[in-house]
Order: C-alpha cells, then sequence, then structure tokens
C-alpha cells in the first residue's frame, strides 16, 4: 500500500489465509490494480475477511499508526461489521476489554484520520446499542464522562470533536441497526432518557463565546441527528432557541435550518402545542432575513428560511388552529408562506423556493374541512380571502417569462418549469373545493377586463395564465352547471393569440370544455374554426389533434354540419405531413368519431376521400422490394387505417353507458362501411403481406388493423369471417407469429356463439394449434412469445367454446404436453398464461372426455411441473398463479391428486432440499384438505416456497 507507484501484483488467489499481510495485498489490488477483474477478486477476497473469526485478530493490527488511512478504514470496517452483524459470537465476558479497546483506539485517532475516527465511532456506537441497558446501563454518559476527562496526551479540541463525532453517529446507527424489534423500542427509551446526558453539553458548547464555528457546526449536526429519535418537543426547546440564534451566522446557518426542520417535523412534536406556539414568534422573526435574502437573490438562504416555515405550518397546522385564541398568530405564518409562495422571480431560474410550499396549503384547506361546522364557517371566514389571494400568487407564479428570456432557458429548465405548471394546476383544482364557483367567477371577471381593457393591453403571459387556471379546473370539475363557461366560450375567439405557449392553452381549454359543449352545441362554431386553423401549425400539432379528438368524441352526434370541412382540413394536414406518427394516429381516431355520426352514403364517401390516397400509396409500395424505409411507410398507413377503425362504430357500442340516448342515430341496416372498406383492401393487404410475412412488425400491424376492427364492430365484423380466417391461416402455416395468435383468439371470443360463422374460426383454431404443436416439437424455446399468445388462445377456447377440445383432430394429450413445458419457461408472462391454460381446462375434467382422460393418465406429470415452480424453478411473484392450478387439481381431480402428491414429494430433495419430510407432508396435507378457500391455497403456497428457496423467516419475506 505504501508502494503506490508499483504496477499491481498478480490477482489474489481466493484460497490465501485471512492474515494482516494477505488483507494488506488485497487492498492495494482493489485500489491500484488497473485490471478490472482483478480488482472484483480482491473485493470479494475482503469481504469474506470482514466476516471471517480471524477479524478480530488482524482488524486491530490494521489501526497501528504506520498504516496508510485505507487499511485502518478497513480494520475499522471490519470490527463494525463483527460487533453490528456477529454480535452473538461474542462471549459476555469480552464487552468490557471490547469497550476499552475502542474508546483508547478513538483517543487515538481523535487528531487523526478523519473517516477512521467516525468508522470506530460507529463501532463503539453499534457495541452500545447492543450493551444497553443491561449490560451498559448508563452508555451515553459514560461517553460523555469518559471523553470530558483529562487526557494529557490529546488536546482538548480533537477531544471534543470526537466526542461530538460518537454522540452523532450513536442515533443513526441506531436507526440502520438490525436490532429486533422488541430491542428497538426498549433501547429507543433509554437513549430518549440519556438525551439529559448530551443536550446540556451541547447548550454549552453552543452559547460559550469561544466556540468555534467547527465546533458549533458539530454541535447542530449532533443534535439534528438526536431529535429523530422522537425525544420530546419541550427538551429540545433551549437547543431549537439556539438553533435560531445560530441563523444568524452565515457558516451555521445550512446546519442550523436542518436541525430545526428535523426537530420540528418529528411525528411526535404535535403534542407539545405549548412548545409550537412559543415556536412561531421566532419564525415570524427570519421574515426581516428573507426579505433581505430576496433583495439580495440570496437563494441559499431563503431556501432555508422558506423550509423552516412550511416544516411547522404543514407538519402542524391540525394542531394550531386546534388553538382558536392563536389564530391571529398562525395566521401571520401562513401569510409568510404565501410571501414564500410568490417569491419573486421565475422558477426554476432565479428560485426554488416556492415549490416547497405548495403541499401545505393542501394540509390547510383539509385541516379546515375536517373541522364542525361551527369551527369551520369560522375558519372558512378568515381563510377564503386568503385562499383567493393564493389563486392569484399562484396564477402570477405560473405566467411563463419574457419570449427572449425563455429562450435563453435550457431544457431542462423548461422541463421543471412544465412539472411546476402542472404541479400548480394541481393545487389550483384542488382549492376549488374550498372556494367552489366562485373561483371560477373571480378567473373569468379577471380574464373579462384583460381582454377587453383597449387603454392598458395586457401581455399574452398574463392572458395565457388565467385561461391556464381555468383548464385546470375545468379538467377534472363538472363545470356543466357553471353560469361563467359561456361567456368564457365567447372571450376565446377574441383572445389575440400571438405564441405557441398561449394558443396551447387555449386548445387544451377548449378539449377540457368538450363535454361542456356537447350539452351546448350551439357554441360549437364559436371554437371549432380556431381547433381547424390550429391543426396546420406544427407547434400545435399535440394540443390541436387531441383537442380536437376530444370533440369528435363528445360531440360527434352535433358535428354533421362542419363534419365535411374537418375532413378536409384534416386530409390537408395529413398528406402535408405536419404532424409527428403519434398525432397522425390520434387524428384518424378523431376522424374515426366524427364518421360514427354520420349516414351511411356519408361515411363511405368521406372514407372514400379520405382513404384513397393513402390506398394508392400502398399499391405501390407493395410492388416494391421490401427495404427499411418503405417498412416504415407501410406500418405508417396501416397504423392510420388501424386507429380510423377503432373509433368508426355506425352501431355506438360506445355509448350504451351515455345519457344522451335522444341524439342517437337509429343504427342503420345493410354492410357496415368498415367492412365494406377491409373488403375493398384485402387482395392489396394480402399482396403485402406475402411480401412481408417474414416481419414481425408488419404481420403485427395488419393484424392490428382486423383486430381494432373486430373489437369495434363486435358481430358486425362477421362477413369478413371466412376470408380473414383463409389469411390468417396462410399467414401462421408460413411463418407463425404470435399476432396471429391474438387475432384467432379475438375471433374466438367474439364468434363463440355464432353458429353461422363458427365454421372458418373452428378451423382456424385447429390449424393454428396443429401448427404450434409442430413448433413444439422442433424446440419452442426460441419463440416464447408464441407460446404465451398460444396458451392465451387455449384459454380464450375452454372459456367460451370448450366443445372445441372435441374435436377428433384435435390432439389434447400433444395440447397438454405443450402446456407442461410451457410451464417451465424462464419468462414469467408466458408461465402466467400457461397456469391460465391449466385453470380453464381442468373444471373441464368432467365434462369433456378427451380432457379427462388426458388429465387422469398425465396430471402427475403436470404436479410434478408446478412443485418444480414452487421448489424454487419460477419467479416467486408467479406463486399465486401455480396455487391456482393446484387448487382446480384439488377441486376436480381429487382422488387422483392425493395419490399423485403422496408419489412425487416421496422423491429425495424435491422439490427442494432445503425441506424436510415432515415439512413436504404438514404441505400436502394442507392442501388436500383445503378445497374451498382459493385464498387460504395461495398463503400455503408462498409459505411452501419460501421454505423450499430458504429465505422463510429472512428480512427478505417481509414485503412478500
Amino acid at each position: 500500500m505504501e508502494r503506490r507507484g508499483e504496477a499491481a501484483a498478480a490477482a489474489l488467489p481466493q484460497t490465501l489465509d485471512f492474515t494482516v499481510e494477505n488483507v494488506e495485498k488485497a487492498l492495494h489490488q482493489l485500489y491500484y490494480d488497473p485490471n478490472i477483474e482483478n480488482k472484483n477478486l480482491a473485493q470479494k477476497w475482503l469481504m469474506q475477511a470482514q466476516v471471517s473469526p480471524q477479524a478480530w485478530h488482524f482488524s486491530w493490527l490494521l489501526l497501528d499508526m504506520d498504516k496508510v488511512p485505507e487499511i485502518q478504514y478497513f480494520g475499522a470496517s471490519a470490527l463494525h461489521i463483527k460487533i453490528s452483524r456477529y454480535w452473538n459470537d461474542i462471549p459476555a465476558d469480552q464487552y468490557e476489554s471490547l469497550k476499552s479497546q475502542l474508546f483508547s483506539q478513538i483517543t487515538r485517532f481523535a487528531s487523526g484520520s478523519k473517516i477512521v475516527l467516525t468508522r470506530l465511532c460507529v463501532a463503539l456506537a453499534s457495541l452500545a446499542l447492543n450493551m444497553m441497558p443491561e449490560a451498559w446501563p448508563c452508555a451515553v454518559a459514560d461517553m460523555v464522562r469518559m471523553f470530558q476527562a483529562e487526557d494529557s496526551n490529546v488536546d482538548g479540541r480533537a477531544r471534543c470533536l470526537a466526542l461530538l463525532e460518537l454522540l452523532t453517529v450513536l442515533p443513526e446507527e441506531f436507526q440502520t441497526s438490525r436490532l429486533p424489534q422488541y430491542r428497538k423500542g426498549q433501547v429507543r427509551s433509554v437513549l430518549a432518557q440519556e438525551c439529559s446526558s448530551v443536550f446540556p453539553l451541547l447548550e454549552q458548547l453552543l452559547q460559550q463565546q469561544d466556540s468555534p464555528s467547527f465546533i458549533k457546526q458539530k454541535v447542530l449536526k449532533c443534535f439534528s441527528s438526536w431529535v429523530q429519535l422522537e425525544i420530546p418537543l419541550m427538551e429540545c426547546e433551549n437547543l431549537i432557541q439556539a438553533a435560531f440564534t445560530s441563523l444568524r451566522d452565515p457558516e451555521l446557518f445550512d446546519t442550523a435550518v436542518e436541525a430545526i426542520v428535523n426537530a420540528i417535523s418529528q411525528p411526535d412534536a404535535q403534542r407539545y402545542v405549548n412548545t409550537l406556539l412559543k415556536l412561531i414568534p421566532p419564525v415570524l422573526g427570519l421574515q426581516e432575513q428573507l426579505r433581505q435574502a430576496v433583495q439580495s437573490r440570496d437563494m441559499e438562504t431563503s431556501h432555508g428560511i422558506c423550509r423552516i416555515a412550511v416544516a411547522l405550518g404543514e407538519n402542524h397546522s391540525r394542531a394550531l388552529l386546534d388553538q382558536v385564541d392563536h389564530w391571529q398568530s398562525f395566521l401571520a405564518l401562513v401569510n409568510m408562506i404565501m410571501f414564500c409562495t410568490g417569491i419573486p422571480g421565475h422558477y426554476p431560474v432565479n428560485e426554488t423556493t416556492s415549490s416547497l410550499t405548495l403541499t401545505f396549503w393542501y394540509t390547510l384547506q383539509d385541516d379546515i374541512l375536517s373541522f364542525d361546522p361551527e369551527k369551520q364557517a369560522m375558519y372558512q371566514q378568515v381563510y377564503r380571502p386568503v385562499y383567493f389571494q393564493l389563486v392569484d400568487v399562484l396564477l402570477h407564479k405560473a405566467q411563463f417569462p419574457s419570449d427572449e428570456e425563455y429562450s435563453c432557458w435550457s431544457s431542462d429548465e423548461k422541463e421543471q418549469f412544465r412539472i411546476y405548471r402542472v404541479d400548480i394546476s394541481d393545487t389550483l383544482m384542488y382549492v376549488y373545493e374550498m372556494l367552489g364557483a366562485e373561483l371560477l367567477s373571480s378567473l373569468y371577471d379577471k380574464l373579462g377586463r384583460l381582454l377587453t381593457n383597449t387603454e392598458q393591453p395586457s401581455s399574452w403571459q398574463h392572458t395565457e395564465a388565467l385561461l391556464y387556471g381555468f383548464q385546470s379546473i375545468a379538467e377534472t370539475i363538472d363545470v356543466n352547471y357553471s353560469d361563467v363557461v359561456p361567456g368564457l366560450i365567447g372571450l376565446i375567439p377574441h383572445i389575440s393569440i400571438s405564441n405557441v405557449q398561449l394558443a396551447d392553452t387555449v386548445m387544451f381549454t377548449i378539449g377540457a370544455l368538450s363535454e361542456w359543449l356537447a350539452d351546448h352545441p350551439v357554441m360549437i362554431n364559436n371554437v371549432l374554426p380556431l381547433v381547424l386553423q390550429a391543426l396546420g401549425n406544427p407547434e400545435l400539432s399535440i394540443s390541436s389533434v387531441s383537442t380536437l379528438k376530444k370533440i369528435c368524441r363528445e360531440c360527434k352526434y352535433d358535428l354533421p354540419p362542419y363534419a365535411a370541412n374537418i375532413v378536409a382540413v384534416s386530409q390537408d394536414v395529413l398528406m402535408k405531413q405536419i404532424h409527428k406518427t403519434s398525432q397522425c394516429m390520434w387524428l384518424m381516431q378523431a376522424l374515426g368519431f366524427l364518421l360514427s355520426a354520420l349516414q351511411v352514403e356519408e361515411i363511405l364517401k368521406n372514407l372514400h376521400s379520405l382513404i384513397t390516397p393513402y390506398i394508392q400509396q400502398l399499391e405501390k409500395l407493395a410492388d416494391e422490394t421490401p427495404n427499411p424505409s418503405n417498412k416504415l411507410a407501410i406500418i405508417h398507413i396501416l397504423g392510420l387505417l388501424s386507429n380510423l377503425f377503432t373509433t368508426l362504430d355506425i352501431s355506438h357500442h360506445d355509448d350504451d353507458h351515455e345519457s344522451s340516448e335522444v341524439k342517437k342515430l337509429p343504427v342503420p341496416q345493410g354492410p357496415n362501411p368498415v367492412v365494406m372498406v377491409l373488403q375493398q383492401v384485402f387482395q392489396l393487404i394480402q399482396k403485402v403481406l406475402s411480401k412481408w410475412l417474414n416481419d414481425a412488425q408488419v404481420v403485427e400491424s395488419v393484424c392490428s388493423i382486423f383486430e381494432k376492427s373486430v373489437k369495434t364492430l363486435l358481430d358486425d365484423f362477421a362477413p369478413m369471417v371466412p376470408q380473414l380466417c383463409e389469411m390468417l391461416g396462410q399467414m401462421y402455416s408460413t411463418i407463425p407469429q404470435a399476432s396471429a395468435i391474438d387475432l384467432t383468439r379475438q375471433l374466438v371470443h367474439i364468434f363463440a356463439h355464432e353458429p353461422a360463422h363458427f365454421p372458418p374460426i373452428k378451423a382456424l383454431f385447429l390449424l393454428v394449434t396443429s401448427v404450434t404443436l409442430t413448433l413444439f416439437q422442433q424446440g419452442p424455446r426460441d419463440h416464447p412469445d408464441i407460446v404465451d399468445s398460444f396458451m392465451q388462445l387455449l384459454a380464450q377456447a375452454l372459456k367460451r367454446k370448450p366443445d372445441l377440445f372435441l374435436c377428433s383432430s384435435l390432439d389434447v394429450k400433444a395440447v397438454f404436453h405443450c402446456g407442461v413445458i410451457s410451464l417451465k419457461f424462464p419468462e414469467a408472462p408466458t408461465v402466467k398464461a400457461a397456469c391460465g391454460f391449466f385453470t380453464e381446462l381442468l373444471p373441464r375434467c368432467g365434462e369433456i372426455p378427451p380432457v379427462g382422460q388426458v388429465v387422469h393418465e398425465n396430471g402427475k406429470m403436470l404436479l410434478q411441473a408446478v412443485l418444480e415452480g414452487v421448489g424454487g424453478q419460477a419467479a416467486r411473484n408467479l406463486m399465486d398463479h401455480f396455487a391456482e392450478i393446484l387448487f382446480a387439481l384439488n377441486k376436480h381431480c381429487f382422488s387422483y391428486l392425493s395419490v399423485w402428491i403422496k408419489e412425487v414429494m416421496q422423491q429425495d430433495g424435491f422439490p427442494s432440499a432445503r425441506v424436510s419430510p415432515e415439512q413436504k407432508e404438514i404441505f400436502s396435507q394442507q392442501i388436500l384438505r383445503e378445497r374451498v378457500n382459493k385464498r387460504r391455497v395461495k398463503e400455503m403456497v408462498k409459505e411452501f416456497t419460501l421454505l423450499c428457496r430458504g429465505l422463510h423467516g429472512t428480512e427478505y419475506t417481509a414485503d412478500y
């Protein structure tokens, strides 16, 4: 270690003895060997050394004053690990010698390396926590006395710092210690009593005129550490007051803030109301210092003072509001926090303080509204004006800076500002509960004055902020009964939109009012032109498209007069490729909603003009040789069609929950427009597929068109079933893809009970099953997605059409074996799907003879696979799914299960070498007894899997 310049020695053999020399060699290798593999080996060996019995010997030797700090540090760390983790290995008769050795080492290092001193203090702290109260009754008092005793060899100041370090790490070590729960409570109360040995010393050091800053800083850190032990607040009073005094010293400011905030924030502190009331004046006394900090742009100081005010207000608003006689002093604190909310400057560039205060306003409101009616009325009178002021302050803070200033912000600052505005929006929405409709009226009046004041033109920022406030409330609160919304809709067209941010907010505000527009369709024409105009601006892409989608969804029955215009503008922006892919997809969904409310002839006419350019493009692409760029174009066009068909629903399936029944159009007779379009493009899609059958993404995009259409059209899709089944069969036979199975599953789900349409689906199901069984024979490991989808298809078939399993051409035994293989896959979703298949299959044992026969002949193999998973082969988060299979086996094959479980459990080391024959027997009997309560079976399986994995009773089970 001393020869730092030398090349590193060869890698350490892992079998070396744990001696001082070898530890030093390993540390040298860890710090200085350039080879990362050697470093890792050294680290692994050192970790073993630290926990070895020899560590008791070499640790003390490594603390020799001639060694370098890295070696000494390792010695001190090893001592801490031995004491904290292996306490039970230390004989009680060695406690005292260990204690005195640690004391003497700390005294030696008081003037030595700081990092080594800290580790030694942590080791002594761990020793004290394990010994108190029986073996070391007055541990803290003893520590104080030991270090206050005169020792000519050690400088008094160094001794003082060593004592403060020890007292600081003691509560910290307690928080992270591995003491059992009952001991933790016992030790916490002993430490809380021992603060009487610590606090007077800390007070004395803070008050001494000649105490240097670094000592006072350590004192405040020490106090900060101790208050987290839930010391009664009144016992901390003197030190809190001293910490307030320390706030005047710039060197102590940060540490003093931390100490005060920690002391005030203790959950137990609210019990000491008188002390809390005494803290309000010193907090209010910081207002002058706060104002000066704001004026001089000292962000650290204003941030620290704000933290103190918020800590008192947020943690104790209920306790302080309860003191009705002191309402004025608490109101003064609230006003101080209001000043912090409205602190000058733009977040996050000129200030970072205001965001700290937002949660306080939630808490205060909740506490006021939780009082009995009389008290609530009294406080509403006091605080409603405060909350109206808060709205003004928040909207001012939400304003964008000047364009020039904003252009200089980094992208990170802009993102932080966006999140800050979302937080303000959430706060405004919450405040609505307190202020109600009057809040909307107030916002409307301000906006009206702003827009009609010709003498004093307002900034766009001011207008945008008021609209943002409106939008925040309208997005989540039902404003249908508000009498100011008509006026707002009337004002919107008069807003002079000179800027992207303002335009965005106008769009989002219109979107937030789309439900209101559905109830007041006469107002649609006021705002729709603005939305259509905005569609042509790529900078307004997200806001304009999402707003049009909301209007088309909510107001579709009132849009036919505007449909031609909406379609024309949308077509134009789609052709000009103004929007990114995801916005193009949203736009197609919007058009789907819009067309759903038109007459069939109108729908077909619009579909023709909308889709024809894409069909022509697709025809051209289908003739080209596959390459990456035309692949993206194909996926894009298929995506547009898919999204259009997702929402185009002339039978109005999605309206069943709505109350506006009067607006519904009669369901038209005759072919569905979507089906007509699909039939027209079917051959073209087949042509595209023939060239791209090897590409999973293109196949998925094709399947997606039909899957979305099936989900939307349901029975109306029937005319397409025969040709789609034929195409899927050809696709899957050539190159199996998971998306084709998923679409087959969808068809089984929807048409299971339609005898007229089911024969082609049945043929497709049998073909997919046959091809997949062949895939299993060739080795399914490379296709977990296909296996996953196949298992889901089988489960769906059993659920919706179990008589498929009566087909003579279906090899039920082979399917069963595939399920068992799937249970052993490493991919959790695949295993989950396989479990789902078996939980659907097992209840069919009685009604479907082929299923019953296969289960009775092969069920033992299934049980074996399930227990292997429980024994540790499968992830723990899958245990509930395995438990479902065991429950189904017990319920539907009890006589067989009782024999199988006995046979498989007799295997040595099965399902895990960690469980004894007795534990296996208990588990087997528990499972066989429980045939009613599935939750109990899940608990048994969880318990047993922990035993199998050697985790029972460990910390790993805490969150399980």
